[in-house]
């Protein structure tokens, strides 16, 4: 299953690269793909996880989730 997030805050690669540190290492994602650009979070999920997990992942990063849908 893949989930996009699109997430508000990231200024720049370092704000991208720390989102993606911290989706990395939740149990159940298997990879993440992060866009300054774009301001979205590819995750693919190799194991259920909740959208709240992931969006609570997102705030104790710093920055805040304001939508997840499937992909």
């Amino acid at each position: 299953m893949k989930k996009i997030l699109t997430i508000e805050g990231m200024m720049c690669a370092h704000c991208a690269a720390h989102v993606e540190k911290a989706l990395a290492a939740v149990a159940g994602v298997s990879a993440v793909s992060v866009s300054l650009a774009d301001k979205t979070a590819r995750i693919t999920l190799s194991a259920p996880v909740t959208d709240d997990l992931l969006l609570d992942t997102v705030a104790e990063a710093g920055y805040t989730a304001t939508g997840i849908r499937d992909e």
